[in-house]
């Protein structure tokens, strides 16, 4: 297939459904995920698309909405959210931040479970409504209605009152050289202040945000214990992380 075409096939994919994600892409034009980046990355450049994690948007849909980002990749998040559940077992307290996999996790824990749950992620709150034998505490701080999170110092501050068990930490980009990293400093600010108030953390992510960058340090790999993905432990994928030490679930 010509470029040309292939160009016009991600456009009218974008008119129809808003998105495109390379993975599905690639399959459907019998091509490599990095040619449909090129491609994306052309497009990019005279602006008839905007970049994401995994694919591309329409330009008038960006930046995405939480509830756009909650049907990204809900596969995969499902996957790590099963996953996560046996970190779960016998914790007191837990952190838990912003973004869509943690609405997963929260879906899946059993509604008999007794723990306490700390989090500036405004939209748990009525998935973990249920859940009567879980105690919330809701962290202040600036809403940020694009995250449904609370952030800034106020935020931060309130994190470092308590002392956790386990941190969950939703990752916006994680690689083996620089670490983690946030496309949103105050974002990241908080991920950094739950770190430092957490027995253990593990980091989240979908495979498509391994080996990425943004532009916010967090940490660097060694400061996490566990990673999470929705890849198979022993996929070559993350053979890069393993001299880390880290659990790979």
């Amino acid at each position: 297939m010509l470029k040309e075409e292939r160009f016009e096939y991600i456009l009218n994919g974008l008119k129809a459904s808003n998105k495109v994600l390379f993975e599905e892409l690639s399959k459907a034009l019998s091509v490599s995920e990095d040619t449909i980046r090129r491609d994306i990355e052309i497009l990019h450049k005279s602006g008839l698309l905007v970049k994401v994690r995994g694919g591309a948007i329409n330009p008038n849909k960006n930046p995405l909405s939480f509830s756009d980002r909650a049907e990204l990749y809900s596969e995969s998040k499902s996957i790590i959210a099963l996953k996560t559940q046996q970190l779960l077992q016998g914790v007191n307290t837990v952190f838990m931040d912003g973004g869509t996999t943690m609405l997963e996790v929260a879906a899946r824990i059993p509604i008999d479970a007794r723990f306490r749950i700390i989090t500036n992620n405004i939209a748990l709150i009525p998935a973990l409504s249920a859940h009567k034998g879980i105690e919330i505490v809701v962290l202040g701080g600036r809403y940020n209605r694009l995250t449904q999170t609370n952030v800034g110092a106020q935020t931060c501050a309130e994190a470092r009152k308590y002392q956790a068990d386990l941190y969950l930490m939703g990752t916006c980009a994680i690689d083996s050289k620089v670490g983690i990293t946030a496309s949103v400093e105050e974002e990241g600010e908080v991920k950094t202040a739950f770190m430092e108030s957490a027995f253990k953390t593990a980091v989240l992510s979908t495979h498509e945000k391994l080996e990425t960058v943004d532009f916010y340090r967090v940490a660097p790999i060694t400061k996490i214990e566990t990673l999470i993905t929705d890849l198979l432990s022993n996929d070559p994928k993350l053979d890069i992380y393993r001299g880390f030490g880290l659990e790979m679930l």
